[in-house]
């Protein structure tokens, strides 16, 4: 699913159970046009989007991937604009046991079949229970600079869908459930290809870029 880059603040927080003035929007202070519009700090718009969209209110499954803007430091692992990618799956019975194999799944997949993952509770205003994920090190849990001597490498965070995201976009919680992934592209791509600043992936430096021979 594809979206606005510029968009509401009802489909950037208000949807996804982000009031006016609720905390949690301190914690992705972005650019605003006007007083309601803004470019995306996240693509879980694309979410309510698609649930309301679905007029049937049938099972939903997505995927939204896309570009974010977020005032946020200039440094080697921070830009004000980058990627994001985000799953959605509603319907009837789904557990928290099917969130953490889809993230089993997409670990080995994306980092090598030797990989674990470890969740973390934590807290996003949209997911409850929310958590966050970590992927085992390539150094085996000895300690790294890359881990920074834990053993383990946080790539992105989850949750099952708050019943208030669920009853906003006209599904019942009561008859749904459902559950959301989302990470930054840049970030997992910093740590799939050892890149030692995410700076490297907008600098159009052919050092870089030719590194990715499409034909290889």
């Amino acid at each position: 699913v594809d979206g606005p880059e510029v968009e509401t603040d009802k489909f950037n927080f208000e949807y996804l159970n982000i009031p006016e003035n609720h905390p949690a929007r301190a914690m992705q202070d972005t650019f605003y046009i006007t007083e309601n519009l803004l470019l995306r700090t996240q693509t879980s718009g694309l979410q309510a989007r698609a649930m309301q969209a679905n007029i049937e209110k049938t099972p939903v499954k997505i995927i939204c991937p896309g570009k974010v803007y977020r005032r946020d430091d200039d440094d080697a692992t921070h830009s004000h604009q980058f990627m994001q990618l985000e799953t959605l799956v509603v319907g009837k019975d789904v557990t928290m046991a099917e969130l953490k194999g889809t993230l089993d799944l997409v670990a080995k997949k994306m980092f090598g079949e030797k990989r674990q993952i470890r969740l973390r509770s934590s807290y996003f205003p949209f997911t409850e229970p929310s958590v966050e994920v970590d992927v085992s090190c390539a150094c085996n849990g000895k300690g790294c600079p890359i881990c920074k001597g834990t053993g383990w490498i946080e790539i992105l965070g989850a949750g099952m869908v708050h019943p208030n995201v669920l009853k906003m976009s006209g599904y019942d919680p009561e008859v749904f459930s459902g559950f959301a992934i989302g990470f930054g592209v840049d970030r997992i791509t910093m740590l799939k290809y050892g890149f030692d600043d995410i700076r490297h992936l907008y600098n159009n430096d052919l050092r870089v870029i030719n590194q990715f021979n499409k034909e290889r």
